[in-house]
């Protein structure tokens, strides 16, 4: 299996991604002997659930300094000192300083840390990290008659890895709605698995909040549950108005992704984000950073 690489808006070099669990995923996914405990075992909810509440056991804590070590995590930025976590899930939903994530003055910023793939179109999205994946927006919404309105808007999908920060934010100003629970199994979303199916975005468990705005219309919120994250949280209180960069949510325990669907000819995407997105890879970039004008 080829390695994850990406390129890093803020270094502005190709890098490599150290992928937490990487043997546990490969096995899953890329071996034929993880079929069978993959979808017995792996993708069932319960799995999930009971390692998150691994990651509660106070004992966890002494994970916390190793990991900061081994993944290059910056405590500065912590809003919290490193030692004042009691649980590694306590460490791993951790706020951060406001200072350090500045929101730009662009039309729409990245939602969360992570990776990201924008398309102009969503309806002509045929490369995902390989080529020939094609995207079923009605799946993936839930909704047939709301995926033919964005059908020709853009998106972006923003993957969150277990090493990084894992609160997600408003990537513009408005006014949310409630949340709406589509459920489903928990299967991976790194790209070890998703290079074999890209449907497991539009399988999984996941949430849809309408975020009404004054200049881009009504934009489309998505959190994607994934193996091992043990919920979804949300913070926010539906019906009053947020600012650009405010908190939306946070995952529990494990990698995920959220996704951001703009209604047609409202935003025109970063030029980097569609660059490299167009050759299946990556940009990495941090919330607040400039998603969209």
């Amino acid at each position: 299996m080829s390695a994850i690489r990406y390129f890093n808006r803020h270094t502005g070099q190709m890098e490599t991604e150290q992928v937490y669990g990487e043997g546990f995923l490969q096995f899953s996914y890329a071996n034929p002997l993880g079929a069978l405990p993959l979808h017995v075992m792996v993708k069932r909810a319960a799995f999930s659930r009971w390692y998150g509440k691994r990651m509660d056991d106070p004992a966890t804590k002494a994970k916390v300094a190793p990991f900061i070590q081994q993944y290059g995590l910056d405590p500065v930025e912590f809003a919290d000192a490193p030692d004042s976590y009691r649980t590694f899930n306590e460490f791993f939903y951790r706020k951060l300083k406001p200072s350090a994530r500045p929101i730009a003055e662009s039309k729409a910023v990245f939602p969360a840390d992570g990776r990201h793939l924008g398309f102009q179109k969503a309806s002509e999205i045929e490369g995902v990290f390989v080529k020939g994946q094609k995207w079923d927006l009605g799946r993936l919404l839930g909704d047939d008659s709301l995926a033919a309105k964005y059908a020709n808007g853009s998106l972006v999908l923003s993957r969150l890895c277990p090493v990084d920060y894992h609160r997600f934010h408003f990537p513009a100003s408005g006014t949310p709605g409630e949340v709406r629970t589509i459920d489903g199994p928990l299967f991976s979303v790194s790209p070890i698995a998703l290079r074999r199916r890209l449907a497991y975005l539009w399988e999984n468990k996941r949430t849809v909040t309408k975020l009404e705005t004054s200049d881009m219309g009504t934009v489309l919120l998505m959190e994607i549950g994934a193996t091992c994250v043990g919920s979804i949280h949300q913070t926010f209180t539906p019906g009053k108005p947020v600012t650009k960069g405010d908190e939306k949510g946070y995952f529990a325990f494990g990698g995920s992704s959220t996704i951001t669907i703009f209604e047609p000819g409202a935003v025109t995407l970063a030029a980097d984000l569609v660059e490299w997105s167009a050759k299946q890879t990556e940009l990495y970039a941090k919330i607040g950073s400039a998603m969209a004008e």
